[in-house]
């Protein structure tokens, strides 16, 4: 039984990610908070106030390996142990056709959103296997586009779709080793990053229409459900959405 657990969370500087970060600190998670801009993740921190406890900030590039393998260096020195990865860090590309989408682009897209989360995973999974208690959570997030696409988001869909993969290969490979592995697919929270839904974004009929949102603290307690089970029990997917979003059938 560990009593003081320790959290990571990537892209914890802004929106889901700093939500759940937040969320962690406050139910007594000491929590690793990771990403490119380390004055914003200090900014995460201090809102925390009393409940960030033995908390701290690494700032890093999770498409980078080596920028990577040092932050789990400094997890495992500083902590001494991992029981939960949030892979949250992710980025969007401008809408476009695939035709319109310039090859770095993508890469961009690709290196962020799957290969930093294979990173992160990776990396996290040795700590998790080799570490007493062993064991660990990892829960990585998706999108509703890993099932249902929006027009114009080749990059951003393919890696949703390949996190889907990543997350039940995860779970099967970290049976033997007491590593659950989940997903949480998102639709509409509120974020910069979602800021335009609620203006207007282009819809699969060709039209451009608002979409309503939800509060970003949702997403927060889904993670922390999640995060809260025994690790003989995982949610392996877990869609939290916008009640009226345009989604499910028509809409």
């Amino acid at each position: 039984m560990v009593e003081n657990k320790v959290a990571l969370v990537t892209g914890a500087g802004s929106g889901v990610g700093r939500s759940v970060s937040l969320a962690l600190m406050r139910a007594g998670w000491t929590v690793v908070l990771v990403g490119r801009r380390e004055g914003v993740l200090e900014e995460t921190l201090g809102m925390a106030g009393r409940s960030a406890g033995d908390s701290l900030v690494l700032a890093g590039d999770v498409s980078d390996p080596a920028s990577v393998e040092e932050i789990f260096r400094r997890v495992e020195a500083e902590c001494g142990r991992l029981d939960l990865l949030f892979n949250n860090a992710g980025t969007f590309a401008k809408t476009a056709t695939i035709d319109e989408i310039p090859v770095d682009t993508w890469s961009e897209v690709v290196g962020v959103n799957l290969t930093g989360a294979f990173l992160c995973a990776r990396a996290a999974f040795a700590l998790m296997r080799r570490q007493v208690p062993r064991g660990g959570r990892i829960i990585n997030n998706g999108s509703i586009s890993a099932t249902t696409p929006r027009p114009g988001s080749a990059p951003y869909t393919a890696t949703k779709h390949a996190i889907a993969g990543l997350t039940k290969t995860i779970a099967l490979d970290g049976r033997p080793f007491d590593i659950a592995c989940g997903q949480i697919d998102i639709g509409n929270a509120a974020s910069d990053m979602t800021e335009q839904m609620a203006k207007g974004i282009l819809q699969p009929n060709g039209q451009t229409a608002p979409e309503p949102v939800m509060d970003v603290s949702h997403v927060a307690d889904a993670i922390l459900h999640m995060a809260s089970l025994p690790l003989e029990a995982n949610v392996l997917f877990m869609t939290v959405m916008a009640t009226k979003m345009p989604f499910v059938g028509r809409g």
